[in-house]
């Protein structure tokens, strides 16, 4: 069973691929996990004024959450719990392996993903619930771990910044991921938390193509402007990782040297990796971009892509899903791993301090006279 749209409620389409102003999905097809499946048809208005992409509007949903810190046992990860203010990401990064989540939504990875976000209204008083609870160990909270915590919508609602104060307020260490200069708006509180060694903040650069950049994650920060938050947060004595992330092969995967180049330049103290994957829905809506976006590269990207899965377009065993095998990701990761000794990148961010993790009184409560 189908349920069909007009093609002018999802976007316009040029030969066989949606295309939507500012996204990078090219379908907007239903998850794994619905029994209707939608499909775009051609309702006979098409023409020359459908030929240029159709403006989708992003939609915001407030969620009620039960609780805000969720943990992880992956081997792959440096840390086990993280927060997410939000579910679905406006930067449309086509290679985003978070995308397939959407499906238990009842939502589409593809366009949904982009434009039809959620957002945790308590996720800071939720968080202070948690950090306040009799027996709490403090760890490393990861914000950024599965949908960028700055992304557009963040510079309106302001969860991230609540989010990090409310660490703030519990001496407790935090790392951020993203690839969004807002981050720097927050230097007033993550600089006193780095002095005490509580925070650390990873930087992601893909390319430094700005077209390529444009094309393949649409609304995030441009490259330089990535730059100019490790610049930033760097001089403000705030340690910066920056990630080269995702390597593409046959793509970006020579961009590798300069990105680590520039990134040293820039600041950062430390940089690391990960290699293209494609997890469920993720592999099918990458290849469709790649068709429409960069037509005379898809088969050999595709084709390389293979050849660091053993053969296949996935492989999400833990200790390979991140790096891939064989030769083709051997040669990659050589290359950045001389590129960082190069470049003095290669040396170690400490771990951040949990020592200093407390619970700070509540009004009302009486102060201890010993």
């Amino acid at each position: 069973m189908s349920e069909k749209r007009k093609l002018s409620e999802i976007g316009s389409r040029r030969g066989d691929a949606l295309l939507a102003r500012g996204r990078s999905s090219r379908s907007n097809e239903a998850g794994r996990f619905e029994r209707l499946q939608t499909e775009a048809f051609d309702d006979g208005w098409s023409g020359s004024e459908d030929d240029e992409p159709s403006r989708v509007e992003t939609t915001l949903t407030a969620e009620k959450a039960k609780t805000i810190i969720s943990r992880n046992e992956s081997p792959d990860l440096g840390f086990d719990r993280s927060v997410n203010p939000y579910r679905g990401c406006e930067h449309g990064c086509i290679y985003c392996f978070a995308r397939p989540t959407h499906a238990h939504l009842g939502l589409s990875p593809g366009l949904d993903f982009e434009t039809k976000l959620f957002y945790k209204p308590e996720a800071a008083s939720l968080l202070r619930a948690e950090l306040s609870k009799a027996g709490y160990a403090p760890a490393r909270v990861q914000l950024g771990a599965n949908t960028d915590c700055y992304q557009p919508i963040e510079k309106k609602l302001g969860l991230t910044r609540d989010v990090i104060r409310v660490l703030s307020e519990f001496k407790h260490p935090l790392g951020i991921t993203t690839k969004n200069h807002l981050v720097t708006r927050d230097i007033d509180l993550l600089a006193p938390m780095a002095a005490q060694g509580l925070a650390v903040v990873v930087i992601s650069v893909t390319t430094f193509d700005r077209r390529l950049a444009r094309d393949m994650e649409p609304r995030a920060s441009t490259p330089e402007r990535r730059l100019d938050a490790v610049r930033e947060l760097s001089q403000a004595g705030i340690p910066v990782i920056v990630n080269v992330s995702p390597i593409i092969p046959g793509l970006t995967d020579h961009e590798i040297e300069r990105i680590v180049e520039r990134a040293a330049e820039a600041g950062a103290r430390h940089a690391h990796y990960s290699v293209l994957r494609l997890s469920r829905e993720l592999k099918d809506l990458f290849k469709e971009w790649l068709a429409s976006a960069r037509p005379d590269r898809a088969e050999r990207v595709m084709s390389l892509v293979r050849q660091t899965r053993g053969g296949k377009e996935n492989d999400p065993r833990f200790g390979l899903r991140m790096v891939g095998e064989g030769p083709v990701a051997d040669i990659m990761i050589d290359r950045f791993r001389a590129a960082r000794r190069r470049f003095g990148l290669d040396g170690k961010v400490g771990p951040l301090r949990t020592d200093l993790f407390e619970v700070p009184p509540k009004m009302g409560d009486q102060f201890s006279l010993f």
